[in-house]
This record gives structure tokens, C-alpha cells and sequence, in this order.
């Protein structure tokens, strides 16, 4: 694995940030060092823009956009291209038997000489889950803040690409080198530690993208929000500013990720001597903290149970973004050794996924874990839209287990991770674009945000509303839409990348809702009569047994095709197929209204 920059963060990471700028400022360029920041105008009229430049700085979303996930931007000036963020989503209901999805990479590997790195805003999945596969086709350099990199490296570990990998850890207030471009990070909040910002600068001029953000004044990190710059960047001039639309639609402000651990300390009191059980995203590290705290204030161990999350407590503990006191975890195969008043068990599952840790409790297939009545179970976090039935059912089966469940907004158990509208539009107006995008959000989050952007003044032909595989060409004096670039879905199912399409999936739903008729036969190689069969063999279609006769039936209608082909001099064993796959789907929809894939085997001897 290589490094850039290490040695040099960690001299400066006890030290002001006034202090590590000025000696940034001295480091020789070849080291892509930090750069001094532009002092804040004193004249009160900042010079808004750079000089008028005909070449565009071209923007192109392969991702992030009317959907919520899959994040992944691309940045092209001239002859110089890099990413931010490579995240994953993961499957709808009908996407059956798919594990993820990820961009489509097929633009990026078309352009992979021209690309000069990417930079990752925060570790969430939806923003590092689809690294490791871009990784396997294009290895550019990766730049990410201490915590990022540490869950990228367990990512790539598992798949074989840790050792290969081009690694740099960055800080808030670095600026990297990425040919024609500088970048600048920037502190946010966030409900993971060390999110950043980016202040992307070009000949073009400055383009904002936030990642995903909010505005906490009391955080868990006690690192609140540089705001400070997101000001002075606007004074300086802001071209375009790319914003998190996510909670666009919530009126108001996002509440602190503190007031979470108020109701923690709360509910745990109220459970009395009852086993907690607490659900939670793996990523939200400062829940885990304040569930830790609470607990071991109250005398109880913690246990962590799902892979995930296991995996980012190790690492945040590893990093120092977890304090953990002395003899408060416990091993999980230990649960039952302790006494129900004395445990916390943290979990995943708070979005109801079949085979997470909680679902499989509710529906008493967990290995170590089983619901006893009067357990007392808080699901820390809000559904992600098209999750709720999901998580309703988990909650009805904990029920039914006799359990007590918290949950949604009966306490205040969980807050969001990103800002609501008043924080959008402080962002806009400290920031003050000449142009802006929302990003990060479904059609509804986009159109939210644009109004928003317009009841700040923001002119309505200068708000750009973009979907995947749309290109957005900026200048100084407009913003258009440019020549469309691949930007669809690539399905995970296994080992296999992008092997399972539209039309697997199309045959895996009518499998699902109408089975399958298997209809095999011999016939001879030369003349095309008739030897063997046919058989009919159905699965998922009807139970055998009781439909003998419509089976029976089948099998005929099949062999009448069979003889008028031969008959009828056919001797093409595509056309017999076809055209036996036709009488036995015409028979079957007649008698059953239904249309259950048919699936002709046709053996020459």
C-alpha cells in the first residue's frame, strides 16, 4: 500500500489549523502539498469570479441521482478527470437475488488515462461501497480523511486489493493536486466522523460540492462545522455549488446527534432490568459511542453483533474515533453468561434487511441471540423511503416475541445525518453560486431543492436539475447540459459483476410468479421423428399430483407438435423449439389463465 502525506498529517495534526496552512504553504509542489488559503476580502467587494474562459469545467453524474445511494461524480477539465466517490445501493424488492448495485463504470475505464485520482467525502457505503470494483478495473489513486481510508482498507482487504491499492490520507484544510485541478477538503458534520467537503478549483473557476452534510453545533467529535470557509469561499466567488438534497422536504433544522444520547440515558433507565437491544446503522459511529457511554454509566456490558458493524468498531476503535472503557465489551458467544439487566447488545438490521442480525432475531434464526419476552428493543433510526414495510414486519414479528419495541418517532431515538431546509439555505447563502445543483436525492428531494435555491434568489436558468448520465458544462457565462455519458446499473449477485441483467431479471420475476413447465424429448438426428417423450416435468406452476390430467394433457399437446414438424419436414431444432415452446404456452394460458416459462429440451440422436 502506498501513502502520501502520512508523516506529514501526523506532525500537524496537534497543531492550529492557522499553523499547518502557513507550513503547507511551504511544502515543495511535487508532494501535492496544502496550499495557503486566500485572506478574506477587506475591501468589501470580492472579485466574484474568474475572467471570462471559454473551455468548460464539465461535471458528469454516473450516480447519486433520483435515487438515494450509488454516489459518483466525475470532474473533467480540459484533459484532466477525477471522481468523488464510488458508493453502492443496494437492491430493490424486485432485483431478486442481486446482493448490490453499482455504477456503471464502462466511462470511466474509456477515459482511465485522463483520471487522476478519487476523493471520498465520508466511509458511508452508498459513497465507498463500489470502490473496491472500480478498483479491479481502473487503480487510481484514492484520497479519503484517516477514518474514510481505514474502512477502505478493510473494504479492499477482503478483495484481494489491499496490497496494490493507492492510498492518501488527507485532512480538513488540504488541498491535493489532481492535474488541472486543486482541491481543497473541508470540515462537516455528518453521522460519521471525518466527512468533508470539497472546494474544487480549476481555471474555470471554484465549484462547492458538500457530500453529505448537516450544521451541529454541539457534536460528538466536538468538531463542529467549518462554516467559517464555506463564507470566505463565497466571497471569493463560488461558480457552482453541488448540495446534499436529501432531507430537501424537512422543514427547520436537523436536531443534534446529541439529543439522541439524552433519550438513550432516558430509555435505558426505563428498561429496568430488561435485556436492551439496540438497532442501529454499522456506519453511525457516534451512536455506538453514546449507547457505550450510557451503558457503561449504568453498569452493563455491550455486546456487537452483525459483521458489519463489528468490522467498524474494530476499526474506529483501532483509530481512536471510539473510546471504549476498560471491561465493558463482551465477546457475543458470552451474551448468555450475563444476566439480562446487566447487557446492551448493539446490532444491525434497522432497516428490516432479511438477513441482518435483528431480522434474524425476530424470526428466531440468530445463532446467539434469542428474543425473550420483556426484552426491551430501540431501533435507532428512521426507515429509508421504500424500507417501512420492511421494517414493520420486523418490528410486528419482535412483538409477537413478546418483546417492547421502540421505534421511528415514539422517542426521539434517532436524528439525521443530513441538513434540513434552513441549513440548505444557509449553506446557499453563505456559499453564494452563481450556479447550483442539487444532488444526492430522488426527483422529489432534486425539485425541493431548486425551489428552495430559487427562494434565495438564486436565478431559476441558473439552477441545473440533472439526472444520471447527464453532463452539466459550466462557464462563467452559462450552464448547459452536454453529451450524455453511460451512467446505468451494474447488479452484484456472487462473484459475478454485471453478469445478471435486465433479462435474467425479467426471467427470474416470471419464475417467481408463474414457475416453470419443462418439456423434454428424443428425436432422430437425420430424419426428426419421433424416439422418446416427450416428458412434462413443472416447478412452482402446479402440484403435480393433483393436476395429473392437465399434465397429461400437455404431454399430448406436445407430441402432436412434435409429429407435425416431422410431418411436416422441420428439420431445425431451433424452429421445433420454438415452435413446441408455442403450443404448450397456448395450451396452458387456455386452461389456466396463467403463462408459466416453458422451456423446450430437445435431444437428437
Amino acid at each position: 500500500m502506498q501513502k502520501k502525506n502520512n508523516t506529514t498529517n501526523k506532525e500537524k495534526s496537534g497543531k492550529p489549523k492557522a499553523q499547518q496552512r502557513s507550513k503547507a504553504a511551504q511544502a515543495p509542489q511535487s508532494k501535492q502539498p496544502k496550499k495557503q488559503r486566500s485572506s478574506r476580502p477587506t475591501n468589501g467587494s470580492a472579485k466574484k469570479y474568474r475572467k471570462s474562459n471559454e473551455l468548460p469545467v464539465k461535471i458528469a453524474f454516473l450516480g447519486g441521482l433520483n435515487e438515494v445511494g450509488k454516489n459518483m461524480t466525475l470532474y473533467e477539465y480540459k484533459d484532466d478527470m477525477f471522481l468523488v466517490d464510488c458508493g453502492l445501493s443496494f437492491p430493490d424488492p424486485e432485483m431478486l437475488g442481486v446482493d448490490l448495485v453499482i455504477p456503471d463504470f464502462s466511462y470511466v475505464e474509456r477515459n482511465a488515462d485522463k483520471i487522476r485520482g478519487i476523493i471520498i467525502t465520508h466511509g458511508h457505503e452508498d459513497h465507498i461501497g463500489g470502490l473496491a470494483y472500480l478498483l479491479k478495473t481502473v487503480n487510481i489513486p484514492v484520497y479519503g480523511t484517516k477514518l474514510t481510508i481505514g474502512l477502505i482498507q478493510g473494504k479492499l482487504k477482503e478483495h484481494g486489493l489491499l496490497g496494490s491499492a493507492k492510498l492518501n490520507e488527507i485532512a480538513p484544510g488540504d488541498v491535493i493536486t489532481l492535474g488541472g485541478f486543486t482541491v481543497e477538503a473541508i470540515h462537516v458534520n455528518h453521522s460519521i466522523p471525518d466527512a468533508i467537503a470539497l472546494a474544487i478549483k480549476c481555471d474555470c473557476g471554484t465549484v462547492v460540492q458538500t457530500g453529505d452534510f448537516k450544521i451541529d453545533s454541539t457534536p460528538i467529535d466536538g468538531g463542529m462545522i467549518d462554516l467559517s470557509r464555506f463564507a470566505q469561499l463565497g466571497d471569493e466567488g463560488v461558480l457552482c455549488l453541488l448540495s446534499d438534497s436529501t432531507n430537501a422536504e424537512r422543514p427547520g433544522y436537523t436536531e443534534s446527534e446529541r439529543k439522541v444520547g439524552e433519550s438513550f440515558e432516558v430509555l435505558f433507565r426505563k428498561a429496568g432490568k430488561s435485556r436492551i437491544i439496540v438497532a442501529t446503522f454499522a456506519s453511525n459511529i457516534h451512536r455506538v459511542q453514546q449507547i457505550i457511554n450510557v451503558a457503561s454509566s449504568l453498569g452493563r456490558k455491550v455486546a456487537i453483533i452483525g459483521r458489519s458493524l463489528e468490522n467498524v468498531v474494530n476499526i474506529s476503535a483501532q483509530l481512536g474515533y471510539l473510546n471504549i472503557p476498560e471491561n465493558v465489551m463482551i465477546n457475543a458467544d458470552l451474551i448468555n453468561r450475563y444476566p439480562a439487566e446487566n447487557m446492551v447488545i448493539i446490532t444491525t438490521g434497522s432497516q428490516g434487511e432479511p438477513m441482518s442480525a435483528l431480522s434474524r432475531m425476530a424470526f428466531s434464526d440468530h445463532r446467539k441471540v434469542e428474543i425473550c419476552p420483556n426484552d426491551y428493543v430501540i431501533i435507532s433510526a428512521t426507515p429509508i423511503p421504500g424500507n417501512e414495510k420492511t421494517v414493520g414486519k420486523v418490528v410486528n414479528e419482535l412483538l409477537k416475541l413478546g418483546a417492547h419495541v421502540i421505534y421511528e418517532k415514539m422517542y426521539d431515538v434517532h436524528v439525521s445525518g443530513h441538513a434540513c431546509q434552513e441549513e440548505l439555505k444557509l449553506m446557499m447563502g453563505l456559499v453564494k453560486p452563481k450556479y447550483f445543483i442539487p444532488v444526492h436525492g430522488e426527483q422529489k428531494h432534486l425539485r425541493k431543492h431548486a425551489a428552495l435555491a430559487e427562494g434565495m434568489g438564486i436565478s431559476k436558468d441558473n439552477i441545473f436539475i440533472a439526472d444520471n448520465g447527464y453532463v452539466a458544462e459550466i462557464t462563467n457565462k452559462s450552464i448547459k447540459s452536454g453529451a450524455a455519458v453511460p451512467a446505468g446499473r451494474v447488479f452484484v449477485d456472487g462473484y459475478g459483476v454485471g453478469d445478471v441483467g435486465s433479462v435474467v431479471l425479467r426471467d427470474r420475476k416470471h419464475l417467481g410468479q408463474d414457475g416453470i413447465i419443462v418439456v423434454t424429448a428424443s428425436i432422430d438426428y437425420e430424419t426428426g421423428q419421433l424416439i422418446a417423450g416427450p416428458e412434462v416435468v413443472s416447478r412452482g406452476f402446479v402440484y403435480v399430483k393433483e393436476a395429473e390430467e392437465l399434465i397429461e394433457k400437455a404431454r399430448k399437446v406436445a407430441e402432436n407438435c412434435l409429429e407435425s414438424c416431422y410431418y411436416s419436414n422441420i428439420n431445425d431444432i431451433g424452429t421445433i423449439k420454438s415452435k413446441l415452446r408455442d403450443a404448450v404456452s397456448h395450451f396452458v394460458y387456455e386452461q389456466t389463465k396463467r403463462s408459466p416459462m416453458i422451456l423446450p429440451i430437445i435431444m437428437e440422436v
